[in-house]
């Protein structure tokens, strides 16, 4: 069974490598920052000093991290993981990340001799904990086949997109959904309770209708529950839309409700909410409504 090198045991990154030692893989990770989980140590995890050392022990190489610069430093780094790679082995990006610096990075990986390829999710915690992440995956299909049980450990809807970049690309189009439909959660539960009407119980209604989704049953019970405790948190969705909204520019495409929703992050951040969930930009609409939900 092939070692995975895991670097990034965050709020989705944890749970995603305690799955990999649950099925039997070897995984290591680095000593950068702060000590491994506890519990990950009890299943098997072990660590190594620094992340050239990770390369030089696995087989496969993730990481899971939250934005470009960090991904650029842990790849390429003093000690980072293109010095300890060697030819044949397979990098995995799964954080969300520039789409064109991706495809940089899948340049200089594959002139060591070695696979690269991205591979965001999408779930939150709840995904990342349940092993039902969407994984889309960007990089030539014989890497992408070489990773798929590996895959499987962690998500179930693993498809293979196109080739280097397309898996952000396509992570920046699911955030682009997911923000802007938070966005229309929150509107509609601030309308309705602000109109009399019990939010948990409007909530309740509209998960029978075409109004039915993911975010109004996750998301929306944290609006109307106050539980804003982060899955995934606000200035990471900011990151994301950044993304969306810079790629935008780049290729002359008009995103109004991106932008609109980004402008709601944003005075979320600015009230000192960077670091709530999502969930919370409802406080934003909040405020302008001079009325809380729940």
């Amino acid at each position: 069974m092939q070692t995975i090198g895991f670097i990034g045991l965050g709020i989705m990154g944890a749970p995603m490598a305690g799955h990999l030692l649950d099925a039997s893989y070897p995984v290591v990770t680095s000593d950068h920052r702060k000590p491994a989980p506890a519990d990950l140590v009890a299943k098997g995890l072990k660590t190594v000093a620094g992340h050239a050392a990770v390369a030089e022990a696995a087989d496969i190489v993730i990481t899971m991290v939250p934005d470009t610069p960090q991904v650029a430093e842990v790849l390429f780094g003093r000690s980072g993981v293109a010095s300890g790679l060697s030819a044949g082995k397979l990098v995995i990006d799964m954080s969300s990340i520039s789409p064109i610096e991706t495809k940089t990075f899948a340049e200089r990986i594959n002139a060591l001799g070695c696979d690269y390829l991205d591979a965001p999710v999408s779930g939150g915690e709840v995904g990342a904990r349940a092993a039902s992440l969407t994984i889309m995956v960007g990089g030539p299909e014989e890497a992408f086949e070489r990773a798929k049980p590996v895959f499987e450990k962690m998500g179930k809807n693993i498809t293979l997109v196109g080739g280097n970049g397309v898996g952000q690309t396509t992570k920046v189009a699911n955030q682009i959904v997911v923000a802007l439909t938070i966005e229309a959660v929150a509107e509609a539960l601030v309308f309705a309770s602000k109109a009399g009407a019990d939010p948990a119980k409007v909530r309740q209604a509209l998960m029978g209708g075409l109004a039915a989704s993911r975010i109004l049953e996750v998301h929306g019970e944290r609006m109307v529950k106050r539980t804003f405790a982060p899955g995934f948190r606000i200035e990471l969705h900011q990151k994301d839309l950044n993304l969306a909204l810079e790629g935008a520019k780049s290729l002359g495409v008009a995103l109004p409700n991106t932008s609109t929703t980004q402008q709601l992050f944003n005075s979320c951040a600015a009230n000192g909410g960077a670091k709530e969930d999502h969930s919370a930009l409802v406080r934003a609409l909040e405020r302008l409504a001079g009325h809380e939900v729940g």
